[in-house]
């Protein structure tokens, strides 16, 4: 039996031409024990099925868009625009989550109101095997001297309250591979952003994948 919340949280998957993981994908979010969830999926116009799988699991998912794009992180806008969560959170096609328990612990750490992000380990694996771990990301507690050396969280594992997003306006798409890390030093730059460690892996990203 899964366990709801006040707590909100919308999942936005962004795809092109990926038939051959985003089953994984799809399952491993309707697998979640967190059931008050939302599923957003915009998807780049793919051409080899990928939108039929989708559509097939259309029950599941709470958005579905498939429509040109500028780019990853054009996408993710729009998944942003469209997600109605209070937190948002990104599992890329080719990647799924560590268990069914990862939105039930963001969840618990959102609880507390004064939290505006949480994030925490990712595990990079095989394309062809996800049970075969090749690199570990292990992150830590943010402290404010992090930024100046380069560190960022994990950002497949990142779980931010929407209203942030909006206050920096989204993904910044001059940035063609580095806006997600702008993000970050633009939020958690700020006094008042609190972020939460979670010391477990929450993401197993497939090696090889792009989006």
């Amino acid at each position: 039996m899964g366990i709801s919340s006040p707590i909100k949280i919308s999942v936005v998957t962004v795809t092109w031409n990926c038939v051959d993981t985003i089953s994984d994908c799809l399952d491993s979010v309707a697998t979640q024990s967190w059931v008050n969830f939302e599923h957003v999926a915009i998807d780049g116009a793919s051409t080899d099925g990928t939108v039929v799988v989708l559509e097939a699991r259309r029950d599941a998912i709470a958005v579905l868009v498939s429509e040109q794009d500028k780019g990853i992180y054009d996408a993710l806008n729009k998944g942003i625009e469209r997600a109605t969560g209070e937190v948002v959170g990104f599992l890329h096609a080719d990647d799924i989550y560590a268990d069914e328990g990862v939105l039930a612990d963001v969840a618990a750490a959102f609880e507390d109101p004064a939290v505006q992000a949480v994030y925490g380990d990712l595990q990079y694996v095989q394309k062809q095997n996800t049970n075969r771990v090749v690199r570990y990301w292990r992150s830590a507690q943010f402290t404010p001297g992090r930024l100046a050396t380069g560190w960022m969280p994990a950002h497949p594992t990142l779980y931010v309250r929407r209203e942030w997003y909006q206050r920096i306006g989204g993904f910044d798409t001059r940035y063609r591979i580095a806006a997600d890390y702008f993000s970050i030093l633009q939020m958690f730059s700020q006094p008042d952003f609190r972020s939460v460690y979670l010391p477990r892996v929450m993401v197993k990203m497939r090696l090889g994948g792009g989006e």
